[in-house]
């Protein structure tokens, strides 16, 4: 597979994941580490609410086409501008009221998080499918890399930033990010039979929804799932007696870092050894994990926490690869952008209560406890996941 085209799309995907990283989670290490309630912790979770809204505008990013830049690369760079002006405004704003800057957090996210379903469009008409597990290893590279950027950096050199330089600096890496997609040959890749498509009909887009329902369900589920037994190892982390920056450096860089290497192998194994084992390997693996921080948790031993949430990371990468592969074969219909709204945004708007949830749950139960009654959670909804790919078609991920 070149590389060259991947580059602008693992761009975009870097950007993504820094802005992100940054706002949803670089700010409530440092909130914890100043002291700040596990449930109050877990409100600002909804700093990635727009992540899981896209579909209720992804339709008119289908409909409508912007002037001057192609369909989607116009949308692309139409969302991420509004982030970038958003950021610098933010960057104003260290003692404005909480309420103002959550505000503005939101605003930010939903920009980006609008820049990305184009950009998951653009995937969908322009890569062949052959490639997309390739896509997806880029993708989830470029997220992994933005955040070590976002956290990893910006968290570990906060202290000598300030809140200014730090917001502005994710808004330079923004812009500087957007760039190389404006010469990205759309309009050629796409060919005229997509822009000359008529509209589809409700009968159809109520038969594609029906379609999309139980999917969307079992990639909420394990959407759901996987934060339960991986997000607030971070959190566990801290309790357990981990400095910030020792925590910022393993989350924001170390761990990160582990997950691109994955994530760039794993888009060769997925194309050769197949979606679903894959999945399996990679969903026995967080299980193990999982019970690793259940027995650091109980034992107290902060060594045994660490080497859990690297050894989570790990198989978070593998299985990130062959899950978004089925949501860019599942996304192909008329509207691309919407089907990827519905099935990630959807999916991840319907694991957003347990993702608030979750440090509270903790809080009552122990971290011990915790993780111990997760294990089943997240074995049903990778079980759930599976048949779900199971049955639209072959291993491979073709479309039915």
């Amino acid at each position: 597979m070149e590389v060259r085209p991947l580059v602008p799309f693992f761009c975009l995907y870097v950007s993504f994941g820094a802005t992100l990283g940054f706002l949803s989670g670089a700010v409530p290490l440092i909130l914890r580490a100043q002291g700040l309630d596990l449930t109050e912790v877990g409100l600002l979770q909804l700093i990635n609410l727009p992540v899981g809204l896209t579909f209720l505008w992804a339709l008119a990013l289908d409909r409508v086409r912007l002037p001057v830049l192609p369909h989607r690369t116009g949308w692309i760079a139409a969302a991420q501008a509004v982030t970038i002006g958003l950021l610098c405004l933010l960057s104003l704003g260290e003692h404005w009221p909480l309420a103002a800057l959550l505000g503005l957090a939101i605003a930010a996210c939903a920009g980006s998080a609008t820049m990305d379903i184009a950009l998951e469009a653009l995937v969908v008409e322009t890569v062949p499918a052959d490639r997309r597990a390739f896509m997806a290893s880029a993708k989830l590279c470029g997220a992994s890399l933005g955040g070590i950027l976002g956290v990893g950096v910006l968290v570990g050199a906060y202290e000598t930033l300030g809140w200014a330089n730090a917001v502005l600096a994710c808004a330079a890496l923004d812009l500087a990010c957007l760039l190389p997609i404006l010469r990205y040959p759309e309009a050629r890749l796409r060919g005229s039979r997509l822009s000359d498509r008529a509209p589809e009909r409700l009968a159809g887009a109520l038969s594609r929804l029906r379609t999309l329902v139980p999917r969307i369900l079992a990639l909420g589920a394990y959407f759901a799932a996987a934060y339960l037994i991986s997000g607030p190892n971070t959190l566990a982390l801290l309790d357990l007696g981990v400095s910030l920056p020792q925590v910022g450096f393993l989350t924001g860089t170390v761990l990160p870092a582990v997950n691109f290497v994955m994530a760039l192998v794993a888009g060769g194994l997925a194309a050769r050894f197949g979606t679903l084992r894959l999945i399996a390997a990679g969903g026995l693996g967080v299980l193990v994990t999982g019970g690793l921080m259940a027995a650091a948790c109980a034992a107290g031993a902060a060594w045994l926490a660490v080497a859990a949430t690297v050894l989570n990371f790990l198989c978070g990468g593998i299985l990130g690869v062959p899950v978004f592969r089925m949501i860019y074969t599942w996304a192909q219909g008329p509207r691309p952008a919407t089907d990827y709204a519905l099935l990630f945004g959807a999916a991840f708007f319907a694991a957003m209560p347990l993702r608030v949830a979750a440090p509270a749950i903790a809080g009552g139960l122990g971290w011990p406890g915790y993780f111990a009654a997760v294990l089943p959670v997240y074995a049903l909804a990778v079980a759930w996941l599976a048949v779900t790919i199971a049955r639209t078609g072959p291993e491979s991920g073709a479309a039915p």
